[in-house]
């Protein structure tokens, strides 16, 4: 079953990325924490993201990275009773599949899984077939997220929005679909994401930016859950954080 709130962990800068200030063990401790906060309010999951380490590696990202997010993530999932969700910045699906089957995790997010996209990074490729053959041996029991046009990037000339979920959906392996705004914490366009609810009819789709607690109960009215991380925290600052009277509220106003 596809989650309904998903609130994100956003980790600080990990071990060999320039902002690291060499306490791996408070960057987990934080991450703890905001999972916890999260799950006491009543999301239904979270998702533990490598948001500090920018700039971030296009598809494949250094051992060091995977062995620390492979330690925050398990801190967290022994630490809350809610699934977990992976995410290794900027497109490293198999680096994700690699923490999910060490801790346990119930879905990973793919920010390019079929189709390329030009990014901050250049241009990413999807590697879909390589990340179901994957899936099928390190962690068949994941559920592969994928993002249809994915923020912070832009489509290659005449590409179509419609087709590409329907691509993502039917051939591109992917077990529920995240449509977003322009960039973090930037709300959906209601024509995107109406085009591509229509387009698959069938798929669980995700919002995955600019949720907030004003916008949450009408957008839950047309999409299966919702991905919030902005909004709930300290400030509305994305690096701060988890609020935890945000994150009641936010949950409350979901219904």
């Amino acid at each position: 079953m596809t989650p309904r709130l998903i609130g994100m962990v956003h980790l600080g800068a990990l071990p060999g990325s320039p902002a690291f200030d060499g306490d791996l063990n408070g960057v987990i401790e934080r991450g703890r924490r905001d999972a916890e906060t999260l799950a006491h309010a009543g999301f239904d999951a979270v998702m533990v993201e490598n948001f500090g380490d920018a700039p971030f590696f296009a598809d494949t990202v250094p051992p060091v990275t995977i062995a620390a997010m492979t330690a925050a993530a398990a801190a967290i999932a022994n630490a809350v009773d809610v699934p977990i969700g992976i995410n290794v910045l900027r497109n490293d699906a198999l680096a994700a599949l690699a923490v999910a089957a060490a801790v346990g995790a119930g879905f990973i997010r793919v920010n390019v899984l079929s189709g390329t996209m030009f990014t901050d990074q250049g241009p990413i490729v999807g590697r879909a077939a390589e990340v179901a053959r994957a899936r099928s041996t390190l962690s068949p029991n994941t559920r592969v997220f994928g993002d249809v046009f994915v923020k912070h990037a832009t489509p290659p000339p005449g590409a179509s929005l419609r087709l590409a979920a329907v691509d993502l959906w039917e051939r591109g392996g992917a077990d529920a679909l995240i449509v977003s705004g322009d960039g973090t914490g930037e709300p959906v366009d209601a024509e995107t994401l109406s085009e591509v609810t229509a387009a698959v009819p069938g798929a669980p789709v995700l919002v995955g930016s600019g949720v907030t607690e004003q916008t949450v109960g009408s957008l839950l009215a047309r999409a299966n859950g919702v991905i919030v991380g902005t909004a709930i925290k300290v400030g509305g600052v994305t690096t701060a954080p988890v609020d935890a009277t945000l994150a009641r509220q936010f949950v409350a106003a979901a219904g």
